[in-house]
């Protein structure tokens, strides 16, 4: 079984880190929505945001594997006019981009007290910037709106997913369910 990507479709590899990676993106979010509204009385008031920090940076490292793995091996052209394979390009970079700041936001939330982060009291990573002044509020916005944006980003790759499978019925949406 062949692991890596072809120029015409992605590998079992790279479709598990695509699925993996939108799992718990669509899980951290949830996640982030529910626990800002717990109470201190509430029982999930520490596990939830324990459990939020542990996946973000479980997924961080699931990030720069994919990162790696996209960089090391070919992928699929896009399918499309022109202009279709730019924005595709442009959104593949943007989701990147949020992901990867959306994340280091989350850290820098994390560790402005100078805490390390425990990740399910498996190991922990180390708070190596902390202390500057407001960071853990302004981190908070930040991480805020880049959740918001990454929702929205991903929302609009998943339309355009759909509308190349029903629409224009091409194969680029069955390239990233199926390896070939």
């Amino acid at each position: 079984m062949r692991l890596g990507n072809t120029t015409s479709g992605y590998g079992p590899v790279a479709i598990i880190l695509h699925w993996l990676t939108a799992l718990a993106v669509i899980g951290l979010f949830a996640l982030g929505l529910w626990m800002v509204e717990l109470t201190y009385y509430d029982s999930w008031y520490t596990t939830a945001p324990a459990i939020h920090k542990s996946v973000g940076l479980l997924l961080f490292v699931l990030v720069l594997l994919r990162l790696l793995w996209r960089w090391g091996n070919p992928h699929p052209e896009p399918i499309g006019p022109p202009l279709e394979k730019r924005l595709a390009g442009v959104m593949h970079w943007l989701l990147y981009l949020f992901l990867l700041a959306v994340l280091i936001s989350g850290y820098l939330i994390s560790t402005a007290k100078g805490k390390p982060i425990e990740v399910f009291d498996w190991f922990a990573v180390p708070a190596s910037v902390h202390g500057l002044p407001n960071q853990e509020d302004i981190a908070g916005l930040i991480h805020l709106w880049l959740a918001w944006g990454l929702i929205v980003l991903s929302s609009g790759h998943t339309l355009a997913a759909l509308k190349h499978h029903f629409f224009d019925r091409d194969a680029t949406l069955r390239r990233i369910l199926r390896s070939t």
